[in-house]
Order: C-alpha cells, then structure tokens, then sequence
C-alpha cells in the first residue's frame, strides 16, 4: 500500500493548482483555438460594421494597413472593428487559455501571427503609424482584459467538503 506523500507525488498532485508538465500539444492547440477566434470574432466584427456603415466588405480589411485610421469613414470602421475585436479575443483567451501568466503569451503570439500574415498579404513589413496603433492598443486591451478575467476566475473561493464554512 502506498503512503500519501508517495500517492501524490506520482500523481503530481504537490503544491499545485495545474499540472506543470510542459504539454507542447496543448499549447499548440491553444495556440491555434486562439488564431480561429482571433479572425473569426474580427470578420464577424467587420462584417457588422461594414453592414452598419454600408460599406463594402473585402478580406482586405483584415490585413490592410492603409484602410486603418480616423481620417476616413472606413478607416475608423476598422479600427473600431480591431478594438472589439480585442476585447472579444480577452474573452476567448479565458475560455481557452484560462491562465492569468499566459494572458500576455497568447495576446503577443496572436498578434505576431496577424503581423506575419499583413507581411504575407502586403507583401512588406507594416509601416504605417495607424497599423502599429491599432494593434499595439489591442494588444494592451487584450492583454488587460484577457488578465482581470482569468484572475477572477483563479480567485474564485474553492469550497472545502462542498459547503462554505466561517472561520
């Protein structure tokens, strides 16, 4: 028969909360989850915007530099579209990540993937003030918002034996 110490320590349950085994995997598929909701949260916020304002919808919008500003209609569509967008990706990062430290991780690593892809599409580096604006203020609302929400839910009281009890 084992001892507890030797129990746990089998089943790596000491002095955690998660496991702490590295799970490439799972990252990657966390990873990927993120990339999905990422582009498909800013198409659907593209696509209503576009539907609001009349305006015409294209892909374009989603890896354009030169359509993001606040001198134009469209251009203020889309960085609207990128700020909700930001704030709908915090909540998938919750639900998929669910980690306060890995917040920032999955935030940047989503948005070197969107750089990359906006290289790929235009076929150079991203140069205009109103791109980098745009996604370093949805990195930081990502980030931010993506963080309050994990960290409530980590700080959630854990009921011991199933009811509460005053100390």
């Amino acid at each position: 028969m084992l001892s507890l110490s030797e129990f746990l320590t089998r089943n790596r349950m000491t002095g955690h909360f998660r496991s702490s085994v590295w799970d490439p995997l799972l990252i990657v598929s966390q990873i990927i989850s993120m990339q999905a909701i990422y582009y498909l949260s800013l198409g659907f916020w593209i696509f209503l915007l576009d539907q609001i304002a009349v305006f015409d919808l294209s892909v374009e919008q989603m890896f354009t530099m030169n359509d993001l500003g606040l001198s134009e209609d469209s251009g203020r569509t889309n960085v609207i579209a990128f700020a909700l967008n930001s704030l709908t990706t915090a909540f998938g990062i919750w639900l998929v990540v669910g980690r306060t430290k890995q917040c920032l991780d999955f935030s940047v690593t989503i948005l070197v993937f969107h750089f990359i892809g906006s290289w790929i599409y235009n076929a150079h580096v991203p140069q205009t003030f109103w791109w980098w604006l745009t996604n370093s203020v949805s990195l930081v609302f990502m980030t931010v918002l993506g963080e309050f929400l994990c960290m409530r839910s980590e700080l959630k009281a854990i009921p011991v034996l199933g009811t509460k009890v005053d100390l």
